[in-house]
Parts: structure tokens; sequence; C-alpha cells
């Protein structure tokens, strides 16, 4: 094994948490920035959002930081989707937006927040196109945008290399974090051209790294295997359980509402209950309970209680 997996939360923090002009590349190639507002320097931040109310636990971000006209951008690396992230995202700018320095002098001084979201997983199958950007849009007019949050999420599994080919660098580095992984032996000549993307190759060698991070990561990996299957196996018993109580209360209330009824009772309570298995499962495991609490939205003194 040459190269570590830039997706794995030691990899990933350690090139964009560490080195300011490859998050800069980044964000450049990934960000709806027009031409003009492009990031020249930044400034890290830490990556925990302290919450207004102290009985509130932490947020944790991948990599936090700002850039000299005052913007925010949180970037993280998500590698399995589930229905609480979208919510947490959201919650993390919109906390990132009103803690911004100075802003009791005038709310003109706002600057908006931008939030990166490079997930592993397919999280909308019914939508054409990897590359998800939400604002808020005037439903009418939908060319007038107020700029305060800006939320994109990349649905990796969906990339290719053809797809918005005229934009180089955003190519290069979903090709960088979707093509190279331990078993690569030889990287694409494209990606050796381009010192940013050779820099971070440079980071992800194995021998860059200790025995105890390499450790680390492989731990990693184990629980997000470890998660996958026992959220799946939740995922199929919920929809078993929801089809078994429709079926029953459909004898009685009508089969084809009953069954509907049951399949969506059925999966919500699934939904929960897995939740709590995951959790369980993987703190056996010995996964940080930050990383557990990121994975199924369940908050920290609950999974430490389990």
């Amino acid at each position: 094994m040459k190269y570590l997996n830039p997706k794995a939360d030691l990899t990933f923090k350690r090139i964009f948490g560490e080195h300011p002009d490859l998050v800069i590349s980044l964000l450049n190639a990934l960000l709806p920035l027009k031409e003009g507002e492009e990031i020249s320097e930044i400034e890290y931040l830490p990556s925990e959002i302290v919450p207004d109310n102290p009985l509130r636990k932490y947020s944790i971000v991948d990599v936090r930081c700002r850039d000299m006209k005052g913007r925010l951008f949180l970037v993280e690396m998500q590698m399995l989707w589930s229905p609480e992230f979208r919510e947490r995202v959201l919650f993390n700018a919109s906390k990132a937006y009103v803690r911004q320095p100075n802003v009791g002098e005038g709310y003109e001084l706002l600057q908006p927040v931008y939030s990166l979201n490079l997930v592993n997983e397919v999280f909308e199958p019914t939508l054409e196109g990897y590359y998800h950007h939400y604002a808020m849009v005037h439903i009418e007019h939908t060319d007038h945008i107020i700029d305060g949050l800006q939320l994109i999420f990349v649905e990796l599994p969906k990339f290719t290399p053809h797809t918005y080919s005229e934009k180089r660098m955003h190519v290069l580095w979903l090709r960088f974090l979707t093509e190279i992984n331990e078993s690569t032996r030889v990287v694409p000549k494209e990606l050796l051209e381009t010192p940013e993307i050779t820099k971070a190759l440079t980071v992800l060698e194995e021998s860059a790294f200790t025995d105890e991070e390499l450790a680390g990561y492989e731990h990693f990996w184990d629980g997000i295997s470890v998660e996958r299957t026992l959220y799946n196996s939740a995922i199929r018993e919920s929809i078993a359980v929801g089809k078994a109580e429709g079926i029953a209360e459909g004898k009685a209330e009508g089969r084809a509402e009953g069954i509907a009824v049951g399949k969506a009772e059925g999966l919500a309570e699934g939904e929960a209950k897995s939740k709590y298995l995951i959790a369980a499962n993987m703190k056996k495991s010995g996964v940080d309970p930050l990383i557990i609490a990121q994975c199924t939205g369940l908050p920290i003194d609950e999974i430490e209680h389990l």
C-alpha cells in the first residue's frame, strides 16, 4: 500500500486541515463563486462550533476557515448518508452565520457562509447530477438570491470525469477523491501534472504516517463497515415489520390503506430503533462517540449511556 484513501477522517483533515493552499484550491474549484470572488488567503478556525446554551453539545466539522473578506467556509467529508446529516449541515452553517464577530455593529457586515459537503453515498437517486447547490432563492424569481447561506452537497459516487469537463480543477479534485485509494499503484498523468494534486498525493503516502495513526486509520474503516452493515440491516428489518403490521391493520381498515400506513409507521419506528442499535454496536467496537454522533444524529450524552 503506497497511498491511503483521502476520504478517511485522518487523511482528509491532514490534507485540507493543515495545508491552506490545498483547501483554497478545493474551495475555489467546487464552490459556486463568481469570477472575481475567488479565495486567495484563509485562516483556520477551531473545528468545534461552540453552542450558545452550555447544555448543548459541541458540533464538529472537518475543516472550518475564513478568508480575508470574512467569508466563512465549512468543509465536511461524510462517508455514510443519514437523513439527519442535512439538518446538521444547516444547523452548523446557521450557527456560523449568526456567531460572526462584530455582528452587533450592523447586519450589513455579515458575510456569507459556504458549507461544502462531500458525501460518499447517493442520497438523491431521483435527481440528475452529482452537484447540489442550495441557497435562499425567491420562489417565483429564481435569479433573486439571499447570499447568507450557501449549502453544497456533492454525491461522489455519481461523479464521472467527463462531467463539467470545462472546469478543470473541479474535475481533478473530484478525481483525486474518487480514484485514489489503497489500491492505487499508478496515478493518472492528469493528476500528477497538477501541483496541488501532487502535493496532496505526497501527504497521502503511507510512509508519512506513524504506526499509531495507521492503526487509527484502519479502525476508522472498520467502524464505517460495521455501521453500514448495521444500518442496512435495521432498514430491512423495519421494512419487514412495517409490511407485517400494515397487513394486520389492513384486515381491519382496508388492506391497501393498512399496508401503506404500516410501511410508513414501521419504517419510522424501525429507523429510530436502528440508530440506537447502530450506536450501541459502534460503541462496543470502540468508535469515538463524536463520530457516532455525527453518523447517527444522536446526542453524545445518550450515546455515553448506551
